[in-house]
């Protein structure tokens, strides 16, 4: 979903897994897959400004710690296509937080994305 930065493995408190990247605040953030966009919003606790894409009924793709939003709630998305930018982490760090949701429960992303 970005280019460049350090990628680890994050477990969160409700034992989902998630990548936590490092980058530049302002970096691209792009869609991991073709779908639409089902949340835009900082509503849910930890995840900062937060996009969520629903790719079928089974996959949706989490980016978290977001800055500039570049899509709308309702919107198809491409695959790669730029979403936002890279925003602040928690301790004011540079990153985005990326998840994985298979039938809702979170998984880690890199089982299940292609190499790179």
């Amino acid at each position: 979903p970005v280019s460049g930065g350090a990628a680890t493995l994050t477990t969160r408190p409700n034992g989902g897994q998630g990548l936590t990247i490092t980058g530049r605040l302002g970096d691209e953030i792009r869609s991991a897959g073709a779908g639409r966009v089902v949340y835009t919003g900082s509503g849910l606790l930890g995840y900062g400004q937060l996009v969520i894409i629903k790719h079928n009924e089974t996959y949706l793709s989490a980016y978290g710690h977001t800055q500039s939003v570049a899509i709308r709630e309702g919107d198809a998305v491409a695959a790669g296509q730029r979403i936002a930018t890279m925003g602040a982490g928690p301790q004011g760090a540079p990153m985005l937080y990326f998840e994985i949701r298979v039938n809702g429960s979170p998984n880690n992303p890199l089982a299940l994305l292609p190499q790179r």
